[in-house]
C-alpha cells in the first residue's frame, strides 16, 4: 500500500523486486503514491528552463485539443499517458535501437522521483533524428491547429517540442552508460591531464556517414599544404562491438586542448560528452536545438565554428587558443563546470517536470488510457530484460521519492530580454569572425 504522507521515506529504497517467472510480473503496491518534502526551499533552475515557455508558446493562446493531438499520432513512435501518477504507453511502430524504451525508463523514473506530482496528461513522441512538424504547413488559418509532438530537438522551422534525449539512462548499442555514470568516468579520466599538458589540436571521432557536414570535416585532415590543426578520426561501431568496445571509451578521449561538436543527420547527444571533457568545445553551428544548448553562450561556454568554413575557422580557434591559453581554458572549464552543475541529474528531471507539468495545463480535454493498454512500471521493463539494458536500467534506476522539491521555474523572456539575448549571442560570434579575418590577412601577408 501507499505510504502515509505524515511518514517519511526518507532513507528508504524500493529496489527493483524481480520474480522467476516474468510472466506474473506485477507492478508493485509499496511504492509512495505520494510523499511529503519536509524542506520547502527550492533552488531556481537554470537559466534555460526558460526555454520551456518558448517551445510551448504555440498553444499558449488557444490550448491542445484532443483533434491536434491525435493529428500528431501518424509521426510517433508512442503514445504516453500519465492518469493518477502511473504510466501507460501505446507504441505504434519501432524506434531506432532502445531509444523509445530508455525515453519511456527515464519518465518512469520521473514518476519515482516525484510520485504524485507530475499531472494527469497525454502526448506523442518521435524518436527519429529529425523534427518533423513543420512551421510552413501551419500559418494563417492553420495557426491553431499545430499537433504537439515530442522530440530530441528542435529545429527553427519546426514546432517539435525538445525532451531530454534516451542517452542519460545508457546507451548500451554503443556501450554509454548512464550520465552520472558516464559524467563521473570522464571526469575521472580528465581531472589528471592539464589542458597545457594536451595535444594542442582539435580532436573528433564519430560516424563520419551520417551526415555531408561530417565527410567534408574530414578535409581538416588534410595537411599536404596546411596544418588545420584538426585531428579527425572515423569511428566503425561494427569493429568497436567485435572487439568488445575498446576504442570507443568516452573517458579516453579527453586528451585533446580542444573538442569538435558537429551534428549528424540531426543533432546529436555526444555534445554532452564533448563539453564534459574539460577540453575547449568547437561547436560548429548546429542546424538544430537540444532542450539546454540554447542556454549556452559563444566565448563563455564553446568557441563558435561556421559550418561552411570549417578548417579555416578550426586552424584561427586553435592557434588563438596556442597564444591565450588562460583564455582558451576558461571557456573549456565553464563549458564543463556548466554540463556539471547545470545539467546534473536531477536537473534533467526538474526539467522533463516543469516541461510535462507546463504542457498539462494546455489540455483541453480529458486524459483517458487507451482501451486495452496496462499500467507500465519499472520492474515491468527492467526484469524482462538481459544484457546492458538490463544493467543500465538497474543503474539508473531512481530508488526512493525525492527529499527535495523540483527547482523553482523561472518566468518567460519578455521580447526585450528574448531579443536582447539573442543580439548578444550574435554580437559575439561577428567579434570572433572579425578577429579571425584579421589573423587570415596577416598570416596571408607572410607569403
Amino acid at each position: 500500500t501507499a505510504e502515509s504522507p505524515r511518514n517519511s521515506t526518507r532513507n528508504v529504497a524500493y529496489p527493483l523486486v524481480c520474480t522467476n517467472d516474468t510472466e506474473l510480473l506485477t507492478c508493485p503496491t509499496n511504492y509512495p503514491a505520494t510523499h511529503r518534502i519536509e524542506n520547502i526551499y527550492t533552488e531556481v533552475c537554470p537559466e534555460y528552463f526558460r526555454w520551456i515557455h518558448e517551445d510551448l508558446r504555440p498553444w499558449k493562446a488557444a490550448g491542445i485539443t484532443r483533434e491536434m493531438l491525435e493529428n500528431s499520432k501518424e509521426h510517433a513512435q508512442f503514445r504516453l499517458v500519465i492518469l493518477k501518477g502511473k504510466a501507460y504507453v501505446e507504441k505504434y511502430k519501432p524506434a531506432f535501437q532502445t531509444r523509445d524504451v530508455f525515453t519511456i525508463w527515464g519518465i518512469l523514473q520521473l514518476l519515482r522521483l516525484y510520485p504524485g506530482k507530475v499531472p494527469d496528461l497525454e502526448l506523442m513522441f518521435n524518436c527519429d533524428d529529425k523534427p518533423l512538424i513543420l512551421k510552413q504547413e501551419y500559418q494563417g488559418s492553420k495557426e491553431e491547429q499545430i499537433p504537439p509532438l515530442f522530440h530530441y530537438c528542435g529545429h527553427n522551422t519546426t514546432f517539435d517540442v525538445p525532451f531530454p534525449d534516451w542517452s542519460f539512462w545508457g546507451w548500451p548499442e554503443v556501450n554509454i552508460k548512464p550520465w552520472e555514470d558516464i559524467l563521473s568516468a570522464i571526469k575521472g579520466k580528465a581531472e589528471p591531464i592539464k589542458w597545457k599538458d594536451r595535444e594542442p589540436y582539435a580532436f573528433w571521432k564519430g560516424n563520419y556517414g551520417l551526415a555531408e557536414t561530417r565527410r567534408d570535416l574530414f578535409r581538416c585532415n588534410d595537411r599536404s599544404r596546411t596544418d588545420w590543426k584538426a585531428r579527425v578520426y572515423a569511428q566503425d561501431w561494427r569493429r568497436e562491438v567485435a572487439d568488445g568496445f575498446k576504442h570507443s571509451k568516452l573517458e579516453d578521449q579527453c586528451t585533446h586542448r580542444y573538442k569538435i561538436y558537429i551534428e549528424g543527420i540531426g543533432w546529436s547527444v555526444s555534445e554532452k560528452y564533448i563539453l564534459a571533457c574539460d577540453s575547449t568545445t568547437l561547436l560548429i553551428k548546429p542546424e538544430f536545438y537540444d532542450y539546454f544548448i540554447r542556454g549556452m553562450m559563444p566565448m563563455e561556454h564553446y568557441w563558435p565554428i561556421r559550418p561552411n568554413n570549417k578548417c579555416r575557422d578550426i586552424k584561427f580557434a586553435v592557434e588563438w587558443g596556442n597564444n591565450h591559453t588562460e583564455e582558451a581554458q576558461r571557456i573549456g572549464d565553464r563549458g564543463t563546470k556548466f554540463v556539471e552543475e547545470s545539467l546534473k541529474l536531477k536537473f534533467v528531471y526538474d526539467y522533463m517536470f516543469h516541461l510535462l507539468s507546463e504542457y498539462a495545463k494546455l489540455l483541453k480535454f480529458e486524459v483517458k488510457v487507451p482501451p486495452g493498454v496496462p499500467e507500465l512500471c519499472s520492474e515491468l521493463m527492467a526484469c524482462p530484460a538481459d544484457g546492458l539494458v538490463r544493467t543500465f536500467m538497474v543503474e539508473s534506476m531512481v530508488k526512493s521519492p525525492s527529499d527535495a522539491l523540483p527547482c523553482s521555474l523561472p518566468p518567460p523572456y519578455d521580447a526585450v530580454e528574448f531579443k536582447a539575448l539573442m543580439e548578444r549571442k550574435e554580437s559575439v560570434t561577428r567579434q570572433v569572425e572579425m578577429l579571425e579575418a584579421e589573423f587570415w590577412k596577416n598570416l596571408e601577408k607572410q607569403f
